[in-house]
């Protein structure tokens, strides 16, 4: 038996000589035939001399010139090659200084002639494209001379800024010194801090080079008050109110990113900006003003799956961002599966739900969220009609922890199960607390994500009082300049307490293991313990790990080998009997809303008559 899943979302397929493929808007490969089109082409060629340079400096050299990048792209008319010529000369001695190669030379010319000595409006012939040569003399590397600072700046030890006598001269070290600088101040309290000077000299007599900065750090002042701008339909007072930005509150940079990212992860705003005014209030006060752009409002989108176990599978929502002027968001959505796996349709999968969320409820750091669900379930373990109604408030305490607690009310009707037909009727109050430093939520390179929850339940048909407690961690370390390879790992474990018999707790609260989500080269939920008839019970506990090595091969494409593992069991704690291992390899393809992900995996202790193998695709890592 094979499992084969997918979800995907096609953009438009485009053909220009070549068939051209699109995923979600974004081009995989072929040609485009929406790339941008030049009025009068004119064609040209580029030999770059670079034999007298060492190799960092000729990669980047070669990596600055837009001539080599686009050397495939024609230009808008002869003026055009001159024109692309010069701003190439000048990123090019850039290049040169961030190097610290203040005497180097760099000579373009074009069909022979040099760049200087062109006609205003030059003419080419277009019988062969025009010949563009490069040529680099680098000069000697020049060393740190002489580091004064200036005004406010004078307290400040230049060596903590990279600036040492004989120490690395390139622009860009001397421009990183200064903008710190200026960021220390801002920290400090100092919203009016600036850069007043920075000269700098090179002695091309000593190859060294003289620097001088100068900081005015202004006054320590706090936030003042707080504007807003270009809202439409969004309250500004609730704008404000999440922001927290608050008046009094001494001025910080950080507090205004971290108030930034707040505004735009609630997704009605295309774009946040939060501007510091340029001098302070009479009180002493910084004002500040946040200018937002709303996006649209309202959202729709659908899906499709398929599974050579499963059939395929439908997916639509419809949702609104700001119901009430307060970024309140109502989410409407559904979904069918198992078609063609099946010809009875009551033995589809259905799932319909309406979720509310609230943010900034009682307190600015409070969401609360209400929801409703409905499901229609026909896994291998169990056949099960759900209704569950849901209402939580989480509280961030601060941008790593939050905690949550909520009620919850689900009926149950489990109609086929290894116990036969049972009803339930389930109250229950789930907690957690999450801890959360990864850098990325979709493509995480460092941190980790830590959650321990538990969930008391009363059982009202049978009198059954239990309750689950769950805990994982998954953690990241990229190695190498670009993070070129991140080692990801995660653990997970869960116990069920209470309740005489595993048959008194609803079958989709007991606990099963396998699948895209815990141990890939297993179907969904066929790691469980099974009764003497062959049939999946589910178990009391379970423990599940997974070690991944996420490789770069190129910007785009990785290749991540994977080991998963688990094990469920009738125990009250998890022992690790009966372990399950599942090794493969996926591959991923970045994009700029997350990888898209693909992996095969196979079981290396295989059920009777199980699954031999499983493939796997969505978005985003597997954890």
């Amino acid at each position: 038996m094979a499992a084969v899943a997918a979800v995907l979302a096609l953009g438009p397929v485009c053909a220009q000589n070549a068939f051209a493929f699109k995923l979600f808007g974004i081009k995989l490969w072929g040609e485009d035939e929406t790339a941008d089109q030049v009025s009068d082409p004119v064609r040209y060629t580029v030999d770059f001399q670079a034999d007298n340079l060492d190799k960092d400096l000729k990669e980047a050299l070669n990596d600055s010139s837009m001539l080599i990048s686009d050397k495939d792209k024609p230009v808008s008319g002869d003026l055009g090659v001159v024109v692309k010529a010069r701003d190439d000369r000048d990123r090019l001695i850039a290049t040169l200084y961030e190097k610290a190669r203040y005497g180097g030379v760099v000579t373009i010319t074009v069909n022979g002639t040099p760049l200087d000595a062109l006609p205003p409006t030059p003419t080419f012939s277009r019988a062969k494209p025009v010949a563009v040569t490069i040529s680099v003399d680098p000069g000697p590397i020049f060393k740190l001379g002489k580091i004064n600072l200036l005004g406010d700046a004078t307290r400040l030890d230049p060596a903590n800024y990279g600036l040492v006598r004989g120490g690395d001269a390139g622009s860009l070290t001397i421009l990183k010194a200064g903008d710190k600088m200026v960021a220390d101040f801002k920290n400090e309290g100092h919203p009016l801090a600036k850069l007043d000077k920075r000269d700098v000299v090179a002695d091309h007599a000593s190859n060294t080079v003289d620097v001088s900065l100068k900081v005015e750090s202004g006054p320590v002042a706090p936030f003042g008050n707080v504007g807003v701008t270009g809202q439409k339909s969004v309250d500004p007072d609730f704008i404000k109110r999440y922001a927290r930005i608050n008046e009094g509150k001494p001025y910080s940079p950080d507090e205004l990113k971290k108030a930034s990212d707040r505004l735009r992860k609630l997704g009605v705003f295309s774009s946040v900006t939060i501007r510091e005014a340029d001098k302070l209030a009479p009180d002493g006060s910084i004002p500040t003003t946040i200018e937002v752009s709303e996006g649209k409002q309202r959202f729709f989108g659908v899906g499709a799956q398929y599974s050579t176990i499963d059939g395929f599978g439908l997916q639509g929502y419809w949702g609104h961002r700001n119901l009430t002027g307060r970024a309140d968001s109502l989410r409407i959505e559904g979904s069918v599966s198992r078609i063609g796996e099946t010809t009875d349709v009551g033995q589809l999968d259905y799932t319909a739900g309406i979720t509310y969320v609230r943010p900034a409820t009682f307190y600015p750091s409070a969401t609360f969220t209400a929801g409703l669900k409905m499901q229609s379930l026909h896994p291998d373990a169990y056949d099960a009609n759900t209704a569950t109604a849901s209402g939580g408030l989480a509280y961030e305490i601060n941008d790593q922890d939050t905690v949550s607690a909520g009620g919850e009310v689900s009926y149950e009707q489990d109609t086929t199960d290894a116990f036969g037909k049972h009803n339930y009727l389930t109250v229950a109050i789930p907690l957690e607390y999450v801890r959360d430093t990864r850098d990325n939520k979709l493509d995480p390179t460092e941190g980790f994500r830590a959650s321990i929850s538990a969930k008391p339940s009363y059982e009202a048909m049978g009198g059954t009082v239990f309750s689950s407690f769950e805990g994982s961690i998954t953690g990241y370390k990229g190695i190498g300049a670009n993070n070129n390879v991140v080692f990801a790992g995660k653990l997970a474990a869960g116990s069920l307490l209470g309740a005489n018999s595993i048959e008194d707790i609803p079958a989709t609260r007991r606990f099963y293991a396998g699948g895209g989500g815990s141990v890939r080269g297993y179907s969904y939920q066929e790691i469980s313990p099974y009764n003497s008839h062959g049939d999946e019970t589910g178990g009391r506990s379970y423990v599940t790990a997974s070690f991944e090595a996420r490789v770069k091969i190129t910007d785009t494409i990785g290749v991540v080998p994977f080991v998963d593992m688990g094990s469920v069991t009738d125990s009250v704690l998890p022992d690790g009997s009966d372990l399950r291992i599942g090794a493969g390899v996926g591959l991923r393809y970045a994009t700029p809303f997350g990888p898209i992900r693909l992996d095969v995996a196979v079981p290396l202790k295989k059920y009777d008559n199980g699954t031999s193998y499983g493939i796997y695709a969505g978005i985003g890592q597997a954890f």
